[in-house]
């Protein structure tokens, strides 16, 4: 995860997870991707180990404030489930090391899967011909290319944002009209440091986008919960970091088809913890690296959707440890006999 002094405890998702795990008696450790270590061919980390308590801390506020640790290096094997939370763009060298570990612990999200969902080309590039649950989307740094798109589009506007960029940063509209704006706009995205280029994302206005959205939360393929967020005056990012504020939802129909036509795709590709962002019955992102909402869809609805989630990984660990015994078992039958 991200590092526990950049931990925002009123509102972070995260250690809502950790609290759970923590107070049914499970050990937690955290690490973050920069502590990744290999000695003998094991892959391990320098872990901060929360210590036990005297008194079990009631909320996730209470134990980020009383939390002690002990540090040290711990195979990453050695853990039932491994959870992925670290903030986008991934980390690809985090991933080559837990590579190797993939097969001993549980990773929520699964590595294979973070790898190709970690960027808006996943929704991008689903399976949607009648553009029914996905809007128009074009993907590119040819920057003529992208002019010649915006020129055709039946459109007067469109969203231009990079591709990997996270929590609203950098999504803006684009006026058909503005054709100077527009070449400028281009240039700052595509052109990056040192000669790289970078590739943006031109995309379909949907309307009602300066309403909000709607962040949905999927567990195993099925929502689990979700929130409204409401842009500030004069935005258009509904981002809760970019200034916007929730309200409590409910799905709609064409949200649900949503859910239910992308759910498998998740599971397939091991992607079991994501956050939705639908605007106007449109998919237009799948958060996998560390979906947030916990706590205001908790607060919104009076519920406590961590437990949902870490009863999720106790069932999966179980299964397992189950299966492995029963090999275990039949094997002894064979040996005896």
């Amino acid at each position: 995860m991200y590092p526990w002094k950049r931990v925002e405890f009123e509102s972070d998702s995260t250690l809502r997870l950790i609290h759970e795990a923590f107070i049914r008696g499970h050990h937690v450790s955290i690490t973050t991707p920069n502590n990744l270590t290999m000695r003998k061919s094991i892959t391990s980390a320098f872990c901060k180990i929360i210590q036990k308590m005297d008194k079990m801390p009631t909320t996730p506020q209470a134990l980020y404030k009383r939390a002690k640790f002990k540090e040290q290096m711990l195979p990453m094997a050695g853990f039932d489930v491994i959870f992925m939370r670290d903030n986008p763009p991934i980390n690809a060298m985090m991933l080559n090391f837990l590579d190797s570990v993939k097969n001993d612990a549980f990773i929520i999200n699964d590595i294979q899967g973070l790898r190709e969902a970690n960027n808006k080309l996943y929704v991008a590039a689903f399976d949607d011909p009648k553009n029914e649950i996905i809007p128009i989307t074009h993907v590119s740094k040819n920057k003529e290319y992208l002019k010649r798109v915006i020129r055709e589009s039946k459109d007067d506007k469109m969203i231009l944002k990079p591709l990997d960029g996270m929590g609203g940063s950098g999504v803006i509209i684009i006026e058909k009209n503005a054709t100077q704006n527009v070449n400028s706009l281009l240039d700052f995205y595509i052109s990056g440091q040192e000669g790289k280029s970078n590739y943006v994302i031109l995309q379909q206005f949907v309307e009602g986008a300066e309403k909000g959205d709607v962040r949905i939360l999927m567990l195993n393929g099925e929502p689990i919960g979700a929130m409204k967020r409401v842009p500030a005056e004069g935005d258009i990012r509904s981002n809760v970091h970019a200034g916007g504020t929730v309200e409590k939802h409910v799905l709609t129909k064409q949200e649900k088809l949503i859910c239910k036509k992308i759910g498998p795709r998740l599971v397939a590709d091991g992607l079991y913890f994501v956050g939705l962002d639908v605007i106007n019955g449109k998919l237009i992102e799948v958060n996998v690296c560390s979906p947030g909402g916990i706590t205001r869809i908790n607060k919104l609805n009076k519920v406590k959707l961590q437990t949902k989630v870490i009863d999720f990984v106790e069932e999966v660990v179980r299964d397992k440890e189950n299966k492995i015994s029963r090999k275990y078992n039949l094997r002894k039958k064979v040996s005896d006999a």
